[in-house]
């Protein structure tokens, strides 16, 4: 059937409607790598009491902002939805949809300037992670769309290019047969220079073939220039993973579990099992929007990682608490942090919960994970009362979700940015700037 597309969603699809029923109603049903106003020939793919999904057959009125996808594996990766746009048409959408997730989601009319900040497009990410099948035959890449199907990729143009070149060695060793078969996943992290990039090599089982796993690390330093170094991680029984300590008699062929990202700031240890931003080209201007224009007594920096922010505002507070959880990022964070920046190695909810009814913040900045802050957190965030909140969000619902309560609490907003960190993707990064 043919169909016009209303809008985008946030999720990358879009949104056309179905033929009205025998009540007048036209169910709604979710298409990808479509663009708004598109007339397209689909097929029903999945049908569902209250929504439907298809698949594109064929594009019959195509958008103006329509182009032709950049990355031979697009349509078939899970990765990107947006290579379809052009990409002032990919920011607009983004925009839009970030805009509407606030009216559905949080009933907040946002009325003024979204301000957006472009990436570069292309070779942005430094930091990519792909699954590996080491046998009966070697392949590395992405999952295939809607599908945990391994799609083996030779490239990846949103990946940077030391990146690809790890990606090329990794295929090189692999079709050699020296890639071990515990080996189930690579992450690629580059530094800020956009070189050295670190292996986070996670293995299949508890044990370990240390004397092939060394082979491997220090055939694919060899063969990959720069490579500062590989760093293996098991499975844990939390269902997360966790590094693995290297015999002494191996340390070397491993090289360094750490790379020093510079930027325009400062600069930051970061070891492998710590987070850090995806997007080499917006740090520093992430870090700059986070900190501008604050400074007094004391700053708050919630799910503060490596330190990223809390380098910078300890430049123009006197002390700056910073809260982290993860034991990687804590160890970093305390690596990296000057004598005025205090770290604590505790979840938010407790941390918040610990704060004594006297303390008084004159700066927050919270960058939590995709999952956002949750209620309770949002409440207790909003109880400290500080007067200037920055809230860092890389999920449009759930920045929604938390910022309803905000708002509710008597915060209001006064500039909201869209950084694109996640070019050809649907993913939306926003830092959005609060007072009471």
């Amino acid at each position: 059937m043919e169909l016009t597309i209303e809008k985008l969603v946030y999720g990358g699809d879009g949104l056309a409607l179905l033929p009205a029923d025998e009540r007048g109603r036209g169910k709604a049903v979710f298409i990808p790598f479509v663009l708004p106003g598109e007339r397209v020939e689909v097929s029903i793919a999945e049908n569902k009491p209250g929504f439907a999904r298809a698949r594109l057959n064929r594009v019959v009125q195509a958008a103006a902002g329509r182009v032709e996808p950049a990355c031979p594996y697009f349509g078939q990766c899970g990765g990107c939805q947006y290579q379809q746009a052009s990409y002032e048409e990919q920011l607009k959408i983004k925009t839009d949809i970030l805009r509407e997730t606030l009216r559905r989601l949080a009933k907040i009319e946002f009325d003024g300037e979204i301000r957006v900040h472009p990436s570069p497009p292309w070779n942005y990410r430094n930091r990519t992670r792909m699954r590996v099948w080491a046998q009966p035959e070697f392949a590395i890449g992405y999952n295939r769309f809607a599908s945990r199907a391994l799609l083996p990729v030779r490239e990846c143009p949103i990946s940077s290019a030391p990146i690809n070149r790890a990606l090329a060695a990794m295929w090189k060793l692999g079709v050699a047969g020296k890639v071990p078969a515990g080996v189930v996943e690579v992450e690629f992290f580059a530094s800020g220079e956009d070189n050295e990039p670190l292996l986070e090599v996670t293995l299949a089982a508890q044990s370990c073939d240390w004397p092939a796993l060394a082979g491997f690390a220090r055939a694919v330093r060899e063969e990959g220039p720069a490579i500062a170094g590989v760093a293996p991680f098991q499975p844990a029984a939390n269902a997360s993973v966790v590094r693995m300590d290297i015999p002494d008699k191996y340390a070397a062929d491993f090289g360094n579990d750490f790379l020093v990202y510079r930027t325009a700031n400062a600069n930051y240890r970061v070891s492998a099992g710590s987070f850090f931003q995806t997007n080499r080209f917006l740090v520093d201007e992430m870090v700059t929007l986070a900190t501008r224009d604050s400074a007094g007594g004391f700053a708050l920096d919630l799910y503060a990682g490596v330190g990223l922010f809390s380098l910078a505002l300890s430049q123009t507070f006197r002390q700056v608490a910073a809260v982290e959880s993860a034991a990687f990022s804590f160890h970093d964070l305390q690596a990296n942090s000057p004598s005025n920046v205090t770290g604590y190695k505790v979840e938010v909810d407790k941390f918040l919960a610990q704060v004594p009814a006297e303390t008084r913040f004159d700066y927050v900045v919270a960058d939590p994970p995709r999952g956002g802050m949750g209620e309770a957190v949002a409440l207790g965030v909003a109880g400290l009362k500080a007067p200037r909140l920055t809230y860092v969000s890389c999920d449009a619902a759930t920045l929604a979700r938390d910022l309803r309560v905000l708002t509710q609490a008597g915060y209001r907003i006064r500039a909201l940015h869209l950084l694109d960190v996640f070019p050809q993707t649907f993913h939306i990064e926003t830092v959005v700037w609060l007072e009471l």
